[in-house]
């Protein structure tokens, strides 16, 4: 990426990391994955500062809960109970949305060094 040819205004690329709100409110029985969960976030952005002389800006996204493979595998009446836990909008996420935020921030070289909770304001419960 540090070879891409600059943009007018010295831009080479964009990082996008993937954490989750896990990092911010773990649950019980997920120490480990919140800590990884963690550790993204808080990479974020030492790693922005070490590569803007690069042109190369690092942005992380903490989703909460999201139609996955994964949660596509439970019975739909944990799912639906999953869903019920979003303030708004009270479903799961859709991979469309994830996708939505990458192509913003793609599209807005401003934001750099951050991590962005995509999570229809969920706090995870103990």
């Amino acid at each position: 990426m540090s070879q891409n040819q600059p943009d007018a205004d010295g831009h080479r690329g964009l990082v996008v990391n993937t954490a989750s709100v896990a990092a911010f409110e773990g649950q019980v029985g997920q120490a480990a994955y919140s800590a990884s969960k963690g550790g993204i976030v808080s990479m974020t952005l030492p790693i922005a500062r070490d590569l803007a002389p690069l042109g190369i800006r690092v942005v992380t996204i903490a989703p909460g809960l999201f139609s996955t493979p994964l949660l596509a595998g439970l019975p739909e009446k944990v799912r639906n109970f999953l869903a019920q836990q979003v303030p708004f909008p009270s479903r799961l996420g859709h991979p469309s949305e994830y996708a939505h935020l990458v192509q913003a921030l793609v599209e807005n070289p401003m934001v750099n060094g951050e991590v962005i909770r995509l999570d229809g304001a969920l706090r995870m419960q103990p």
